[in-house]
């Protein structure tokens, strides 16, 4: 077992992790800090249990408003591919489809003309 040393706030903390499990835990020591930090430059210096108890409870909160978003990401994804956007193709005109084919007609006579011109 590893131990890891962190700051939050105004205090050195030191704490055992599981092998392979500190760079979780100095990552999760670093969001709270960031917090403790922010409460500190607001309020000033005050006692660690406030302090732990106040970033804890903001980064609860910011934890709860990117759950809801993603529970609302999550419903609109399952929307969407439940009921997909219908792709519409244009439908050819059957006048403008038998002047196409008309043309193709020509163009084909017209290259076996020039083929049997070269041929002959």
């Amino acid at each position: 077992m590893a131990e890891v040393e962190f700051t939050i706030g105004h205090k050195d903390y030191r704490l055992g992790a599981q092998d392979g499990e500190e760079k979780l835990l100095k990552r999760a020591a670093a969001l709270l800090d960031a917090e403790a930090q922010q409460i500190l430059e607001q309020a000033g210096r005050m006692p660690e249990p406030r302090l732990l108890l106040l970033a804890g409870l903001m980064l609860a909160d910011r934890f709860c408003t990117m759950e809801e978003r993603a529970e609302k990401a999550e419903r609109h994804l399952n929307r969407l591919q439940s009921n997909p956007a219908r792709v519409e193709v244009p439908v050819i005109p059957a006048d403008l489809k038998e002047a196409m084919a008309e043309l193709a007609a020509r163009a084909e006579a017209l290259a076996e003309r020039l083929d049997d011109q070269r041929q002959g």
